[in-house]
């Protein structure tokens, strides 16, 4: 018993320092973005400023480049993506693991494949493809993309292959359709599983950087990662300020977490139950 209670102390205390290891980063630029200029390189580095100092914070909300435009574009396309994605997931995670068909595994198996490949290697033929289609330099060379996530398919298939299929049977006797049977049946069994995805996805779309990059041109289309550039001056770098936006940054993922954080280990544990 002693033995048992000494190892859980040992990795209790283990799983601490690497929480606050990883939980430092995250303390300076609190920090930071309270402090001036002239105290952010300052060695030993002061965690309390002298004077917490407001101005970076008020500069960011009421500033020439206000954050709010950049936190409704970054909102839109974050909640639009993971609301395509969400559905379209589970959809298509129903017929992989649902509806028999010829080839479908190996179908699955070539749609799972598709993981291995590079986001960068596909820059050029989106760019092509949205630019032919008209979309780019719009927020929809975000969204449509965002709506289809390999990994959610792969998520929610396991969670549905963990389902009885009897129940499926029992409700094809009484009548149900394909249809019925996913949306009365097996989508409400999965709510911790929807959740976990949405909250993954979510946190996908809102840091995005690389595509809004790529694919937005116009300033008023900027997201929150693209907004941070502000901050880049011409002969130095407002570390105050860009700290101070990214505090803010963080605020919708600490707020979508904690809405949804018991669902989180549920979901992730109830989709490895099979695979």
């Amino acid at each position: 018993m002693n033995k048992s209670l000494l190892n859980k102390s040992i990795i209790t205390l283990i799983m601490l320092f690497f929480s606050f290891v990883m939980i430092v980063p995250f303390l300076w630029m609190i920090s930071t973005s309270f402090k001036t200029p002239a105290e952010v390189f300052e060695y030993p580095i002061k965690w309390i400023p002298t004077h917490f100092n407001w101005e970076h914070h008020l500069k960011v909300w009421t500033g020439q480049s206000s954050f709010v435009h950049y936190y409704l574009n970054s909102l839109k396309v974050a909640v639009i993506s993971t609301i395509g994605a969400v559905l379209l997931s589970s959809l298509a995670a129903y017929g992989f693991s649902r509806i028999e068909f010829k080839g479908r595994n190996t179908m699955f198996m070539v749609y799972l494949s598709m993981m291995m490949v590079p986001p960068q290697v596909l820059f050029v033929p989106k760019f092509i493809m949205f630019d032919w289609a008209g979309i780019f330099n719009t927020h929809w060379a975000l969204i449509l993309p965002g709506m289809f996530t390999i990994f959610g398919v792969f998520m929610m298939r396991q969670f549905f292959l963990s389902v009885p299929q009897e129940i499926s049977e029992a409700a094809f006797i009484d009548g149900a359709g394909h249809f019925r049977i996913f949306s009365r049946i097996i989508l409400p069994m999965a709510k911790p599983s929807l959740a976990t995805l949405a909250i993954i996805d979510f946190s996908w779309h809102w840091n995005d950087y690389e595509n809004a990059l790529v694919f937005l041109i116009d300033h008023d289309l900027f997201t929150v990662p693209l907004g941070l550039q502000n901050f880049i001056l011409e002969n130095n770098v407002d570390y105050n300020g860009m700290m101070a936006a990214a505090t803010a940054g963080i605020i919708p993922m600490i707020v979508v977490f904690l809405l949804g954080q018991k669902y989180i280990i549920e979901g992730v544990a109830s989709s490895a139950v099979k695979g």
